[in-house]
C-alpha cells in the first residue's frame, strides 16, 4: 500500500487506442478534492507506435522515470505480468493485471476489475436472474468479469471467445477456482443456440468502443427478457445496449465498472480513501449521464 504521507502522485494509463480514456479525469478529480498533486498520463500504444508486446519496456520506463503507479488496459492486461516482480493474489488467480504499483523499486500488478464489475452488477441489476450466464471474451477484462459474475452467485458461466484455447483456458480456471460445472465454454459458432436458453449476456471485448464501433455478434440473437452488461464505458451506450433497450432488455453500461475499479486502484496508488459517489457524479457529467437500468 502507497504512504499515506505522500501528497504528489504521477501515475498512468498504458493501452491501445486510449485517447478517450475518462481515467484520468477520475483520478485527478478526485485527488484535486483530496488536496493532492496528480498528474495521469496516457501512455497510448498506437500514438507511440508501439507493439503490445513491449508493455515491459514501458513499465521499467515507467518505473525508472518515476511513477507511483500505472493502469493497464487492452491488449496488455495478460501480457504485462512476466515483466512484474509480483502479484496480488487475485491478479495471480485471474492471470491478468490492470494495475500496477511500484513499491521500493518493485513493480506489484493487482486486479481491480473484479471488484469494479461486481460492484457496479450489484448496484445496476441487482434483481435479474443468473443460472444461465453467456460471457463473450475470454481476455483479460474477461477473466475479472467471468469471477465476478461467479462471486456474484451465478448458476454457470459460457465463456464465448473467438480463441477456443483462450476459453477454455478460462473455463477451466473458473471451475478450479469455483468448483466443477459452474464454467463452460464455447466457439461464436454457438452463440445462438447459447443466448436463446440464458438469462442474460456480459459482453467483455473491446466492440463498441470509440476505437472498435459495432455490435459483437448480430443483433437479431438479441430478445427481450436477456439481460445485457456491458464492459465498455467510453461510449456509456454502445450500439449493442441501444439495440439491446429498444427490445426492451435491461442493460447495464460500462461506467459503473470504469468507477468502481478507478476508485480500488486509486486506493492502491494512495492508501488514501477515494469517495465513489463523488467519482460516479464525475463520470456521468463527464460522459453523459449513466444510464440507468431498463
Amino acid at each position: 500500500m502507497a504512504v499515506v504521507s505522500q501528497d504528489s502522485y504521477l501515475v498512468g494509463l498504458i493501452g491501445s487506442g486510449i485517447g478517450p480514456s475518462l481515467s484520468p479525469a477520475l483520478h485527478e478529480r478526485e485527488a484535486d478534492r483530496q488536496g493532492l498533486r496528480y498528474l495521469y498520463r496516457l501512455l497510448d500504444l498506437d500514438a507511440l507506435g508501439t507493439r503490445p508486446e513491449a508493455v515491459g519496456d514501458l513499465v521499467r520506463a515507467a518505473r525508472d522515470l518515476g511513477f507511483d503507479g500505472l493502469n493497464i488496459t487492452h491488449p496488455c492486461k495478460q501480457l504485462v505480468i512476466p515483466h512484474l516482480d509480483a502479484l496480488s493474489a487475485q491478479a495471480e488467480a485471474l492471470g491478468a493485471v490492470n494495475t500496477v504499483v511500484f513499491e521500493d523499486g518493485r513493480a506489484v500488478g493487482h486486479n481491480t476489475d473484479v471488484t469494479g464489475f461486481a460492484a457496479s452488477f450489484a448496484r445496476g441489476l441487482p434483481d435479474v436472474p443468473l443460472e444461465r450466464v453467456v460471457q463473450l471474451g475470454a481476455g483479460g477484462a474477461g477473466a475479472a468479469v467471468a469471477h465476478a459474475t461467479l462471486t456474484l452467485g451465478a448458476g454457470q458461466v459460457t465463456v464465448v471467445d473467438a480463441l477456443p484455447d483462450r476459453a477454455a483456458d478460462l473455463a477451466g480456471s473458473l471451475n478450479r477456482h469455483f468448483g466443477p460445472g459452474r464454467a463452460a465454454y464455447a466457439t461464436p459458432d454457438r452463440l445462438a443456440d447459447l443466448l436463446a436458453g440464458a438469462d442474460g449476456i456480459v459482453h467483455a471485448t473491446p466492440t463498441g468502443m470509440a476505437a472498435h464501433p459495432g455490435l459483437p455478434f448480430p443483433a437479431e440473437l438479441l430478445r427481450r427478457g436477456l439481460w445485457v452488461a456491458e464492459v465498455v464505458y467510453r461510449p456509456l451506450e454502445t450500439e449493442l445496449l441501444r439495440t439491446a433497450a429498444a427490445l426492451g432488455c435491461a442493460t447495464l453500461d460500462g461506467g459503473g465498472m470504469a468507477v468502481f475499479q478507478a476508485a480500488d486502484a486509486f486506493r492502491l496508488f494512495t492508501g488514501r480513501e477515494p469517495d465513489s459517489a463523488r467519482m460516479l457524479a464525475d463520470i456521468a457529467e463527464l460522459a453523459g449521464a449513466v444510464a440507468a437500468p431498463k
